[in-house]
């Protein structure tokens, strides 16, 4: 039986809003690809790629970010890195020490308190 062909402008629904634990991180697998999801404050959801681009490669598929601790400095919000506390912007994925190094950002929306992931924002 063939899948269906899922557009890279497709959304999909990952979980409830109220699912998500205020400034903690939750993992999905959307389209084949491992994201964190972050809630911060009301009805603002962040989700970027699990991946720290500093881990080692042999550490390379492990998902990390998602058990990072979110948090703001000044006007950006950003997420910890839990192994090698570097802090990426949730809203760009750029690392706030190297900004050289990005994670890929998603587009995220919630509808009918559902949170649906779209395409990527960012590389």
């Amino acid at each position: 039986m063939s899948q269906p062909v899922v557009g890279r402008d497709s959304w999909s629904p990952v979980c409830r809003y109220s699912d998500l634990e205020l400034g903690r991180g939750a993992t999905a697998l959307v389209r084949g690809q491992a994201v964190a999801l972050f809630r911060i404050g009301d009805d603002e959801v962040y989700v970027l790629g699990n991946h720290d681009p500093f881990a080692h490669p042999r550490d390379a598929g492990a998902g990390m970010l998602a058990r990072g601790i979110a948090g703001r400095r000044e006007d950006v919000v950003f997420v910890g890195s839990p192994v090698h506390k570097h802090a990426f912007d949730l809203r760009t994925g750029r690392c706030l020490e190297d900004p050289s190094v990005r994670v890929p950002t998603y587009q995220v929306r919630i509808c009918d308190g559902v949170v649906h992931v779209g395409p990527r924002a960012s590389p």
